[in-house]
């Protein structure tokens, strides 16, 4: 597939087949909706204490105005509503989907306990997330990168289950609340907004994939779902979504029970490093993966068990996480860049496109199309919404996104989550993987304007007809 007679402008006027759908509360009326100055619509959550529910909740009310509207005035909070979901991704309908003015104040309607809230918390009880592992995940680095050796990547990558849940079981409430539920970066055009620039992202793999009506698709690291419910609507295809973290998986099979999708998109826990034995080979006719297979412990154990479910002749597509040509290992400089994201993001070790494209190779797969989109001349940095610099949102609406990533944004969601973990409300070691989110989004920065990095590194790679 030649480079040149490809493009993914092919797609630029191609809206979402349908809003993307935000991290939601299914009864809206145990919000609190908070809108000051840049901040969003806030979703209020708790997994919490059934005991001391009565006594915590007007301590909380108090403190969450506090600490996010930062001195602003806001009109009087509701004295009784139900903290059912810890920072249940501190929701942003308010920017996908407006119900009102932007930046106003809209009061949630006063709601005492019922048999439903009571219901919501014996239901955080069954909270899958493992504690232990968020409060001991940045212990898998040490916090010099000169100190972390190549015994402490080993460690890593032999524990590379541990270390990936340890990270998502912590930072996957905050990617919704800061990205909704595509954990993916993308390009953009001029004018173009968020989400639909994350979606076109999404199209186009799709399109580069040959993703057609009927297909039965596999979407390695599905994160909560966004783009295989996405990608599903845009293809009409069978997508089957495996993840490792039993929360997010949950939370994908909500979300898309409530986008009427469960007929067309599954999910299920797996291995991404045993995909044959838990699917058998030969199961699907494509298989796509979107800045996931980055976390396993080596890209050829993960390709090659893709290779395996594909049937003869189908099509591998992947957005690669890579550390570009450019990078030196024994540059202290680069070090560090690879040490923040790596620590930053959950990924036992980062590597070079080489070794990506070694992988491929060896595993049996013919390489169709090749490309690091990143490196584009685009109008639009693919960083710019980490970059916090206001100037660059590109609409009214993506100011918020934005805003979240500037000094203001960033320290207010670590106040928010230091006093929610001290109060019981959100696991213990929250905040240091909240800490971790702010070393990963300078250390893409650097990446990216270093050229040191790329998180769209596209391969495009078929299994041969002949393979068995």
């Amino acid at each position: 597939m030649d480079a040149s007679n490809t493009h993914e402008d092919s797609h630029s006027s191609l809206p979402p087949s349908s809003p993307p759908l935000l991290p939601d509360d299914d009864d809206d009326e145990h919000r609190v909706y908070l809108a000051p100055i840049g901040l969003d619509t806030v979703s209020l959550a708790s997994s919490a204490l059934r005991d001391r529910f009565s006594e915590v909740k007007d301590h909380v009310t108090d403190l969450v105005a506090t600490v996010l509207h930062a001195g602003e005035s806001c009109a009087a909070l509701p004295n009784e509503f139900t903290l059912h979901s810890a920072l249940h991704g501190f929701s942003l309908d308010c920017v996908r989907q407006p119900s009102g003015p932007p930046f106003s104040m809209v009061n949630a309607p006063e709601v005492n306990g019922t048999a439903k809230s009571s219901a919501l918390i014996e239901q955080r009880k069954g909270d899958p997330r493992n504690r232990a592992g968020i409060a001991s995940y940045t212990a898998h680095w040490d916090k010099s990168s000169a100190k972390d050796t190549a015994e402490h990547t080993e460690a890593r990558k032999d524990k590379y289950t541990d270390v990936v849940n340890g990270y998502y079981d912590g930072a996957t409430e905050l990617y919704e609340y800061g990205w909704g539920e595509s954990f993916h970066f993308c390009r953009y055009y001029k004018g173009e907004p968020f989400y639909q620039a994350i979606a076109r992202h999404e199209h186009y793999l799709a399109h580069m994939a040959n993703l057609k009506p009927g297909m039965r698709v596999l979407d390695v690291g599905c994160g909560v779902g966004g783009p295989a419910r996405e990608i599903s609507r845009f293809s009409d295809c069978e997508v089957v979504g495996l993840n490792n973290n039993e929360f997010q998986v949950q939370r994908a099979r909500k979300y898309t029970a409530k986008a009427g999708l469960s007929n067309q998109v599954s999910f299920v826990k797996g291995d991404f490093m045993a995909l044959a034995e838990q699917f058998g080979e030969n199961s699907f006719d494509a298989v796509y993966a979107i800045e996931a297979t980055c976390h396993a412990p080596t890209w050829e154990g993960v390709y090659g068990e893709i290779f395996k479910v594909l049937k003869p002749g189908g099509v591998f597509g992947v957005y690669e996480w890579c550390m570009t040509d450019r990078f030196d290992q024994s540059n202290p400089r680069h070090k560090e860049v690879q040490h923040g994201i790596e620590l930053g993001n959950g990924i036992p070790e980062m590597r070079p496109i080489a070794q990506a494209r070694d992988a491929l190779t060896k595993v049996g797969f013919a390489i169709e199309h090749e490309e690091d989109l990143a490196a584009r001349d685009d109008p639009v940095d693919w960083w710019y919404s980490l970059s916090g610099d206001l100037s660059k949102a590109q609409t009214f609406w993506d100011l918020a996104t934005v805003w979240r990533m500037t000094h203001w944004g960033r320290n207010l969601t670590g106040w928010g989550v230091y006093w929610l973990e001290k109060v019981g409300l959100v696991p213990k070691g929250t905040h240091d993987v909240q800490e971790a989110l702010k070393v990963a989004a300078d250390s893409l920065v650097a990446g990216a304007k270093e050229d040191l990095f790329t998180p769209m590194m596209l391969f495009v790679a078929r299994k041969p007809e002949s393979s068995s």
